[in-house]
C-alpha cells in the first residue's frame, strides 16, 4: 500500500525528482511520513534541494557505505554550498583539521591513522569504563534542579555525560567542556544545508582556537605521558610510522566531535522514543540483554544522523538508470534505510525485540564510526541508570527538533518526574 503525499514534497515518478525544501518544519519534525512515501514511490531519488542522487533503501545504502568506487575524500574540499567559487582562503584553518581526518580520507593514509587511533580505542579499553559512566550518569541526576518547566535532559543529562567522557579519555580538562562544545558545534555547522560566510568563518575560527588548545595538550603529553588517549596516540605505531602533530590533532578533533555530538542528539531522541511507548519504562531494562536490544531499537528507530555523503571517484552506475560521474556527491539517508518496510516488519513500530535487528546508524564499511563501542556503552549506561531511577519521568512539554536536516536531535528536552 502506497502512503499518501505529504503536501509539502513534489516528486515526479518519471525522472525520479524531489523536490523538498529541508528547512520545511513539517519535515524536519517528522521525516518520517516523507520517507514512507518515498519507500512506496522510489527508494532512489534526485533531491533538487541538494543538487544530488540520494539513496534511502536498506540494501542500497549498506551496499554503498561498502562500495569502494565511492568515498570521503574530496580534494576541493567541502564542497561551497554557496556557489561563491573556489576561493576558501578563509577556510584554511578548517580545511587543515579536515586534511588529517580519518573521516575525509581514503586509504593508505585512512588504513594507517584508523590502524593508531583505534589501538586507544578498542572495545575491551571502552569496557572498563562502564563504572565510570555509571557514576557519572548517577552524579548528573543527583544534580537534577527542577524548575518550573522541569528539567532540560539535553544539557542537563544527555550533553554532559559524553563530552566528560571523552575529555576525561583524551586527558584534557573536563572543566573545559563547554567551550569543547561549542567549537565542536560551530565546526559541525560546516556540514548543513545552506551555510552562510558566517559560519564558514566562525568554524574557521573554532579549528584554529580548537587546534590551538590541542597543540598544547599534545606537547604536555610528549614530556610526561600518561594513559590517556592522546598519550596512547601519541606512542602507537605501525610499521615505524607514528601519527604526524597534524594528524594528532586532527584525530582528537575528529573524537571529541564525533565522540559526544551524535551521543547527544541520540540520547534525546532515545528517551522521547521510550517515554512515547507510555508504562513503566524500566521494562525496556530488565538484564544486559533487553538493555542491549533497546538501544539498537533506538539507533533504528530514531537515529541521530540522518544523511552521510559520499564522492563518486570513477563513472558508477549506482543504481538502476542511475549513472553517476567522477567527483559527483551521492546523500545515503540513514534514516531512511533504517524505516525500510524491505528491510524490517511494521518498520515504523518500536519493537527491541525485534528478529531483524540492524541498523546502518553508525555506517557501514571503512568509515564505519570508530566511536560505536562507546557510544553504544555510554547510551545502555546512562537509559538504564536514567529509568531506573526516575520511572516516572515523563514529558513536560511536547519537544520540537532541531532545523538541522543531516543531524537529527531535539531543541530541548524538558522532563518532570
Amino acid at each position: 500500500m502506497t502512503e499518501l503525499k505529504p503536501p509539502y514534497l513534489a516528486f515526479d515518478p518519471a525522472t525520479r525528482r524531489l523536490r523538498l525544501d529541508p528547512h520545511e518544519p513539517a519535515f524536519f519534525q517528522d521525516p518520517y511520513q516523507a520517507y514512507a512515501f518515498l519507500h512506496g514511490a522510489s527508494n532512489a531519488f534526485f533531491w533538487e534541494e541538494f543538487g544530488f542522487w540520494c539513496f534511502g533503501g536498506f540494501d542500497d545504502v549498506n551496499r554503498l557505505l561498502r562500495d569502494r568506487r565511492f568515498g570521503r575524500q574530496n580534494p576541493a574540499g567541502i564542497p561551497d554550498s554557496r556557489d561563491i567559487g573556489q576561493d576558501r582562503t578563509h577556510l584554511s584553518a578548517f580545511d587543515g583539521v579536515e586534511a588529517n581526518s580519518m573521516l575525509e580520507l581514503e586509504p593508505p593514509v585512512h588504513t594507517r591513522l584508523r590502524t593508531l587511533v583505534n589501538r586507544a580505542f578498542v572495545s575491551r579499553q571502552v569496557e572498563r569504563l562502564r563504572p565510570r559512566v555509571e557514576a557519572l550518569a548517577n552524579e548528573l541526576i543527583d544534580r537534577f534542579e527542577p524548575g518550573p518547566g522541569g528539567v532540560d535532559l539535553l544539557p542537563a543529562f544527555a550533553a554532559p555525560l559524553p563530552i566528560t567522557i571523552i575529555a576525561e579519555m583524551l586527558g584534557v580538562p573536563v572543566d573545559m567542556g563547554p567551550q569543547l562544545l561549542d567549537w565542536s558545534h560551530r565546526m559541525v555547522a560546516m556540514y548543513m544545508h545552506g551555510r552562510t560566510r558566517e559560519t564558514e568563518e566562525t568554524a574557521n575560527r573554532a579549528a584554529r582556537d580548537f587546534s590551538h588548545f590541542l597543540r598544547g595538550y599534545v606537547a604536555e603529553r610528549r614530556k610526561r605521558p600518561g594513559e590517556d588517549l592522546l598519550s596512547l596516540m601519541i606512542a602507537a605505531q605501525e610499521d615505524g610510522q607514528k601519527l604526524s602533530e597534524d594528524e594528532l590533532v586532527s584525530s582528537a578533533i575528529l573524537l571529541l566531535n564525533a565522540g559526544h555530538e551524535a551521543t547527544v542528539h541520540q540520547t534525546g531522541n532515545a528517551v522521547r522514543s521510550i517515554l512515547a511507548q507510555g508504562g513503566d519504562p524500566r521494562r525496556f531494562f530488565t538484564s544486559p540483554e533487553a538493555t542491549a536490544a533497546t538501544v539498537e531499537e533506538c539507533l533504528r528507530f530514531d537515529a541521530p544522523l540522518h544523511m552521510f555523503t559520499r564522492y563518486a571517484y570513477q563513472k558508477v552506475e549506482a543504481g538502476p538508470g542511475i549513472v553517476v560521474q567522477a567527483g559527483e556527491t551521492i546523500g545515503l539517508l540513514l534514516g531512511m534505510a533504517n524505516h525500510d518496510p524491505a528491510a524490517f516488519a511494521e518498520p515504523f513500530a518500536f519493537r527491541p525485540g525485534r528478529a531483524d535487528q540492524k541498523n546502518v546508524s553508525f555506517g557501514a564499511g571503512i568509515h564505519f564510526c570508530i566511536g560505536a563501542p562507546l557510544a553504544r556503552l555510554e547510551l545502555q549506561v546512562s537509559l538504564k541508570t536514567l529509568f531506573d531511577r526516575l520511572p516516572q519521568l515523563h514529558l513536560a512539554e511536547q519537544p520540537r527538533l532541531r532545523d538541522t536536516y543531516h543531524f537529527h536531535g531535539l531543541e530541548t528536552l524538558a522532563v518532570r518526574f
